[in-house]
C-alpha cells in the first residue's frame, strides 16, 4: 500500500464528476420511474362519471360511458314501473341474489335503482358481451313474446331483459344486467363510479 498523498485537485474532480454523474443518473431515471404510474387517459377510464338528468323525461334513457362500458341511465314512467310487476314469475333472478358479480345493496330491490323511476344498469349483456337493444313498447312484436311490457332484447342470442334490467328464464344470459356503484350529488346529478362520499 503506497503512503502518497492524493493530489487535493485529482480528489476535487473525482467528486465533482462523481456528484456529476449521480445527478445525471437521477434525471434519466425520473422518467423511467413515473413511466410506471397510470397514464392520464388510464386514471380517467377508472373515474367515477358525473351526469346530469335534469332534462331526461319519463320512458328516456341517455348512454354515458364508465370504465369502456356503456351505462343506461332510464326515466322509467309509472306504467312502466308497474310493468315490473306483471314480470316477476317470468324471471330468472327477480331479486338479484346472484353473485357472478356484486349488486349494490340499494339495487336488490324490485325497481333495482336508489330511486324508483330512475334505472341505472350496464348496457352489456351478460351472456356474451353484445349491447341489448331499447324494446319499450309493450305488446307482441318479432322476436318477443305476446306478452311483452317492454325491456331490452339481445339480439345476438335473443337474451331478454325487464325495464329492470332482471333477465328472463330460459335464456342465454344467465344474470341481470350489472348495477355500478352511483349515487345522488342532488336531486338532478348522478355519480357514476361511487356510491359513498369520501
Amino acid at each position: 500500500m503506497s503512503d502518497t498523498p492524493v493530489d487535493s485537485s485529482k480528489r476535487t474532480w473525482l467528486i465533482a464528476s462523481t456528484c456529476a454523474g449521480a445527478v445525471g443518473a437521477g434525471f434519466v431515471a425520473t422518467p423511467f420511474v413515473s413511466s410506471f404510474q397510470p397514464s392520464e387517459r388510464a386514471k380517467a377510464a377508472g373515474a367515477a362519471v358525473e351526469v346530469d338528468i335534469s332534462a331526461l323525461n319519463p320512458g328516456e334513457k341517455l348512454t354515458v360511458e364508465w370504465r369502456g362500458k356503456p351505462v343506461w341511465i332510464m326515466k322509467r314512467s309509472p306504467e312502466q314501473l308497474e310493468s315490473l310487476k306483471k314480470t316477476e314469475s317470468q324471471l330468472a333472478d327477480p331479486t338479484s341474489a346472484r353473485t357472478a358479480y356484486p349488486t349494490p345493496e340499494y339495487a336488490k330491490n324490485q325497481h333495482r335503482s336508489i330511486k324508483p323511476e330512475v334505472m341505472v344498469a350496464v348496457g352489456i349483456c351478460t351472456h356474451l358481451g353484445c349491447s341489448p337493444a331499447d324494446k319499450f313498447a309493450a305488446g307482441p312484436q318479432p322476436s318477443l313474446p305476446d306478452d311483452w311490457n317492454g325491456g331490452f332484447l339481445c339480439a345476438c342470442h335473443g337474451s331478454t331483459f325487464d325495464l329492470a334490467g332482471r333477465v328472463f328464464k330460459n335464456k342465454p344470459a344467465p344474470d341481470n344486467l350489472e348495477v355500478p356503484p352511483h349515487m345522488y350529488l342532488s336531486d338532478t346529478k348522478l355519480l357514476i363510479g361511487e356510491d359513498k362520499k369520501a
